[in-house]
């Protein structure tokens, strides 16, 4: 029983405090933990970032095809970022990267300019308004790299490799044991839940600039410090909506899971990131352990102290069984967060929002975001037929 507390104590300390660790490469995960590497290495973590040359599958569209939009060639392209919504291309001067001018809408299957306009993100009135002016080294690879050295803009390793998440490596692989390692896993909901904040979320360094340069990332953070002394979510003012947010607060753009999550009731229960997604990959959208209807009727299932409270999910949702609308994100993570143009991705908060928010905070709400082809009007008649919720509640 005392080496149990022992073992538990030493588990939730920070894991700064054991040793001096270095990092020592995702591939050397790969003797001891063999299946869990396999999977990993085919997800989008580990491959958000590629050198055409190496893999020239990777390009998506074909450059061979003339666009206005598209002003290079494969041979000025250094690195090719992303694969899922949205393909951006990458070319190297000097030491560091920078960001071409089209990018590859992959749900349209269309090109689309590339160029961070004025009044978004924070960061653009500090740099020119030129792409050739914006290296990825102040404004990405901190986040798309373990250990990136704002000095030497040298990597351990590029992508989201194991040592994003679970630390430095090196002490552990010389002497394999679960105090010398940060697992996610083992780690209370606030510190669990930054390891993934790191980069799915919106803010700024706490130190900014640094050495003359701004950063849009948290520069010096491990896992296992307090991602608090790093970094400071953006700030949001109750009913006024802006770039970054929706006037009640919900992400109005991609990249902001974070910020909306802790926001949310299942992160003041103890919920975390990992609780839902297996970032070593999963046949399953977005990473998820099981299918979404699934993970959340494992809580949230009919009659359930948490809620619905229907006597069935059909009862609660007002939508026939394997329907979209009687899927639990349909409407507690309705996609309203602007990934690119007009395609959005699922907002973490968990809350319904109603429609009568759309009429007086402007923000998406759930049943028009599926029913595209209807009023926030038929909307709000629509809730009123509905017996087991509260009228004011959900259509005031």
């Amino acid at each position: 029983m005392r080496f149990q507390i022992y073992l538990l104590f030493v588990c939730l300390i920070p894991f700064t405090a054991w040793g001096q660790s270095k990092f020592v490469g995702s591939e050397r995960c790969k003797t001891c933990h063999t299946a869990t590497y396999e999977r990993w290495s085919k997800t989008r973590m580990a491959n958000v970032v590629r050198d055409p040359k190496i893999h020239p599958e990777a390009i998506i569209p074909d450059l061979s095809k003339p666009d206005p939009l598209v002003k290079f060639t494969v041979n000025d392209i250094a690195w090719v970022y992303g694969s899922k919504w949205k393909q951006r291309y990458f070319t190297k001067r000097g030491d560091d990267y920078f960001p071409l001018g089209a990018q590859w809408d992959v749900t349209k299957q269309i090109w689309r300019p590339y160029m961070v306009a004025a009044n978004t993100d924070w960061w653009v009135p500090l740099f020119p308004a030129d792409n050739m002016k914006r290296p990825t080294s102040q404004l990405c690879d901190g986040c798309h790299s373990v250990d990136f050295n704002i000095q030497t803009k040298v990597v351990s390793e590029w992508n989201v490799g194991c040592e994003k998440c679970h630390g430095p490596g090196s002490e552990h692989v010389a002497r394999p044991s679960q105090t010398n390692i940060v697992n996610p896993a083992r780690l209370d909901t606030v510190q669990s839940t930054n390891v993934c904040m790191q980069c799915h979320s919106q803010g700024q360094p706490t130190t900014n600039p640094i050495n003359g340069k701004y950063y849009d990332w948290p520069v010096g953070f491990q896992v296992g410090m307090d991602l608090k002394n790093f970094w400071k979510l953006e700030e949001h003012k109750l009913g006024e909506q802006s770039f970054t947010h929706f006037a009640d607060g919900s992400a109005h753009k991609n990249r902001m899971q974070g910020n909306d999550f802790i926001q949310s009731s299942m992160y003041t229960h103890g919920v975390s990131c990992s609780s839902c997604h297996d970032s070593h990959g999963t046949p399953n959208n977005a990473d998820l352990h099981k299918p979404a209807n699934v993970l959340c009727l494992q809580c949230h299932g009919p009659n359930s102290p948490n809620g619905p409270r229907g006597a069935s999910v059909e009862a609660h949702t007002h939508h026939v069984k394997g329907s979209t609308g009687n899927e639990c994100v349909g409407c507690h993570m309705p996609k309203i967060a602007q990934q690119l143009a007009d395609t959005n991705v699922r907002s973490h908060t968990f809350r319904f929002i109603p429609p009568s928010d759309t009429e007086t905070l402007k923000v998406p709400n759930g049943c028009t975001s599926c029913h595209t082809d209807r009023s926030t009007a038929w909307a709000k008649g629509e809730l009123k037929k509905w017996t087991t919720v509260s009228p004011w509640r959900v259509a005031r």
